[in-house]
């Protein structure tokens, strides 16, 4: 069915899948959504492609019996130590005939400069994944998000390459195509989850998305409306799931469901004396703490990692002056207390956790448990790909009127020109 869209994020806890149908007035409407354990994945890389495979089939089943469709294709994201970004720039004549004659910009002559932009060395095994459009230069005058229409003598533009490994990209099409699925397209995760989460005027402003996920904390930066700064800290929730199974000896399948259940990074009032119980282990017996003990473990941690994000931020990005939000998605936003534990390391109150955008309740439930900030990556990855199931309905629905000559424009005004940069 040419209006649906599916996206599938398979992470190393957790795979998500979100389906998402275009109705009649082209709006995205969310007719199935689920979240299963993954297997098969470790520090975000596929390490076993058959558990793998198996992890998707029920991911993908339960979120087909819920919307009532049966999934063909998928689009995915990729992310963690896999991906790499690097600023590019070039320009060319406007007019290849007569290099000194003011000409109006054409697309031709846009898409030459971003293809000349683009003409840099990959590193083996690596292949280019976003060529993303930041700004443009007519006659070295700067400032231009859109140059067609300008006049001018030569166009320049400075772009951001995102690359990633050819071999992960591989096994996730391997993993795919093996669930009976087609892989329409894979797009780097903290992308997709800004797609979903960031408004226009944070990514105008610098802002910065940080994606908390269980072996890795992957963050972009965007500025002006175009992503400037990549990178991906090896440490995230699994590394605080084992400082609980250090300090308190139990195993990591118990450490993970108190930290779930019980656990937060930022404690204050009466939640400190809270009771939580950790279970009888074998010949051990049933042990009570408190979740201000929980947090004693956990904080530091935390706090460790957004350190590291903002360390990294502050040396590589070229971020000045944080006028916009820190958004943080992933599962690790899910913990109590980060917004305050974020906001006291990175010295600002705008910090909020990253919700997804309303597109119907799912249908036979009263939950909207896909606007999860843990959901960002596999909304995001839904609404960017919204544009091409949009074209596809547009091309049927003219074929019934002749007189229909509208087409969809992507998720709202607030990311159409987002998305031009990277479609």
């Amino acid at each position: 069915m040419s209006n649906i869209v599916v996206g599938l994020d398979i992470g190393t806890s957790f795979i998500r899948c979100v389906i998402g149908q275009l109705d009649e007035e082209n709006r995205m409407q969310v007719i199935g959504a689920a979240k299963k354990p993954s297997k098969g994945l470790r520090n975000g890389v596929i390490v076993n492609i058959d558990a793998a495979v198996s992890a998707i089939k029920e991911t993908l089943e339960a979120a087909e019996l819920m919307a009532g469709v049966i999934v063909t294709s998928v689009f995915t994201a990729i992310g963690g130590s896999q991906v790499e970004g690097r600023s590019s720039s070039s320009g060319v004549a406007v007019d290849t005939t007569r290099h000194n004659r003011r000409m109006e910009i054409s697309e031709d002559t846009k898409d030459r400069a971003i293809e000349s932009a683009r003409a840099i060395v990959i590193p083996l095994g690596k292949q280019t994944l976003h060529v993303i459009p930041q700004e443009y230069k007519i006659d070295e005058l700067p400032g231009y998000k859109e140059p067609v229409g300008s006049l001018g003598v030569r166009l320049d533009v400075s772009v951001y390459i995102v690359t990633a490994s050819t071999t992960a990209c591989s096994n996730l099409d391997l993993c795919v195509k093996r669930a009976g699925l087609n892989l329409d397209g894979v797009m780097l995760k903290t992308l997709a989850a800004s797609i979903a989460t960031l408004h226009e005027e944070e990514m105008e402003l610098g802002s910065i998305l940080i994606d908390l996920g269980a072996d890795s904390t992957d963050v972009m930066v965007i500025f002006k409306g175009s992503p400037t700064y990549i990178t991906s800290i090896p440490v995230g929730g699994n590394f605080v799931t084992n400082d609980i199974v250090q300090v308190k000896g139990i195993p990591f399948a118990d450490a993970e469901q108190i930290k779930v259940n019980s656990g937060c990074c930022w404690i204050e009032g009466n939640e400190a004396d809270e009771e939580v119980i950790i279970r009888e282990i074998g010949a051990r017996p049933a042990e009570q703490t408190t979740r201000y003990e929980l947090c004693e473990i956990i904080q530091p941690r935390m706090e460790e990692i957004m350190t590291m994000v903002k360390r990294a931020v502050v040396k590589h990005s070229g971020l000045k002056q944080l006028n916009g939000s820190i958004v943080l998605t992933g599962g690790g936003a899910l913990m109590p207390g980060i917004v305050q534990l974020a906001q006291n390391v990175w010295r600002t109150t705008s910090v909020r956790v990253g919700e997804c955008p309303d597109m119907g309740r799912l249908p036979d439930t009263n939950s909207y448990f896909y606007r999860s900030c843990d959901f960002a990556t596999v909304t995001g990855l839904m609404l960017a790909n919204k544009k091409n199931a949009s074209k596809e309905r547009t091309r049927r629905v003219r074929v019934k009127k002749d007189d229909e000559n509208s087409i969809a424009e992507g998720i709202g005004t607030k990311l159409k020109t987002f998305f031009k940069k990277f479609f």
